[in-house]
């Protein structure tokens, strides 16, 4: 076991996970967990734990879950566990007290090509935007959100037809190797950091919600596209059906292109036994997989064999 360093680990979902294991594989002692508490979930509200928690309990890891992480319970607790160095995946803003405790400094990994794609959401936006690469970076903590001095970066391509979970796993491969190779060289005494540059131009990873996950009908057809994929499959490009009298709330997760020329009025739904196109400005979008109230998601085909769309059918 690598006993110079004494290693608290902080994160929450599967994304962090990857990078937890790939630590203990490698000997490094973690003193402790920091994840986020029980939250309850589903009809029973039954509560539910963290990903890091079911695999920090699988390895008799110590745990905590702070509500608040200036409280001084918790601080305590953290101090007492005598760590050198912080590591941060998926988690949450640290306050000051937290970030500077450790000797050798709080870092974290971000799943894009800092500094653009700072914020909650950088592997959507990667590719709602159409970028044709993205990556991990590791930084160490300062007093805004993923500002701080840069250690290591990682990059790798968007395919055209990728969606953000595909990224999403590519990506949590790439970080937890990433974090492993910051970690060597903050024991070997060797890690040097380049500050991020500030420029007008740098995009943000907002945090989404229900008014940027809706489709834009009239928008070209491949910024469409790139919207239902990199929202696909959480939480899911949504739009309004209106089909006869009826308006459905309706979720789009996966499409391609046809460049079809027509003279439809945008957003004119049209279907065929196998298929349902929506008329853009530039072709049509055709929907893949589908998800309307009530029901479970299921291919274009499987939900024509039930659903009946009107010869007025659009979405909006």
């Amino acid at each position: 076991m690598t006993d110079k360093l004494r290693i608290v680990f902080m994160g929450t979902p599967d994304f962090a996970v990857a990078t937890l294991k790939t630590l203990l594989d490698h000997n490094y002692n973690i003193v402790g967990v920091i994840t986020a508490p029980d939250k309850p979930a589903g009809r029973g509200r039954k509560l539910n734990e963290s990903a890091v928690k079911t695999f920090a309990k699988q390895h008799d890891l110590h745990i905590l879950q702070p509500t608040n992480l200036k409280d001084p319970d918790f601080i305590t607790a953290l101090k007492a566990l005598n760590a050198n160095l912080q590591i941060v995946v998926a988690f949450r803003m640290l306050p000051k007290v937290v970030w500077q405790m450790p000797a050798l400094g709080t870092f974290n990994l971000h799943a894009s090509l800092l500094p653009n794609y700072r914020g909650a959401a950088p592997i959507n936006w990667a590719i709602i935007n159409g970028e044709d690469k993205t990556g991990v970076s590791t930084f160490f903590i300062d007093e805004k959100i993923d500002t701080g001095a840069m250690i290591l970066q990682k990059e790798t391509a968007i395919l055209p037809d990728e969606n953000a979970g595909s990224l999403h796993d590519k990506l949590m491969a790439i970080g937890s190797d990433l974090v492993l190779e910051t970690v060597k060289l903050i024991e070997d005494g060797h890690a040097t950091t380049t500050p991020q540059s500030e420029t007008p131009d740098i995009k943000t990873a907002y945090k989404l919600n229900k008014t940027n996950c809706k489709i834009d009908w009239e928008a070209p057809a491949q910024v469409i596209y790139n919207k239902i994929r990199g929202l696909s499959p959480y939480p899911a490009a949504w739009t309004m059906l209106k089909n006869g009298e009826e308006l459905l709330d309706i979720k789009i997760y996966s499409a391609n292109i046809s460049n079809e020329a027509h003279t439809l009025e945008t957003g004119t739904v049209r279907t065929t036994k196998k298929e349902i196109k929506i008329a853009v400005k530039d072709g049509f979008i055709i929907i893949d997989d589908i998800k309307l109230p009530g029901k479970r998601k299921m291919n274009s085909r499987d939900l024509l064999n039930g659903f009946q769309f009107q010869e007025n059918a659009k979405v909006l």
